[in-house]
């Protein structure tokens, strides 16, 4: 699984990539499958708080699943995207079982 980490307008720092990578990581437990894990993290101009937006974007045969988030912090928006995350692929998978 190759994961690609992209960030708009801004430079990432090491521990935000490091928690990405071992959060996404646990996402191959559900469904073993997976090509790439794209992450997309981009910064609302708005005056709200919870302007830190986060995309993640799973590559696996057949179809992509994408999942988009906003919260007030990075960590907090992907820990809230592989949560969902993880519920799709627990339903992809029992849909190829039956």
């Amino acid at each position: 699984m190759k994961v690609n980490i992209q960030a708009v307008n801004f430079n990432v720092d090491r521990k935000l990539v490091d928690f990405i990578n071992e959060r996404v990581s646990k996402l191959e437990k559900f469904y073993d499958k997976l090509i790439t894990v794209d992450v997309f993290l981009k910064v609302e101009n708005t005056s709200e708080k919870d302007n830190k937006c986060v995309d993640i974007k799973l590559g696996i045969p057949g179809e992509d699943l994408v999942v988009k988030k906003q919260f007030r912090t990075f960590e907090e928006g992907v820990d809230s995207a592989s949560d969902s995350l993880e519920r799709l692929l627990i339903k992809k998978k029992e849909k190829t079982r039956a």
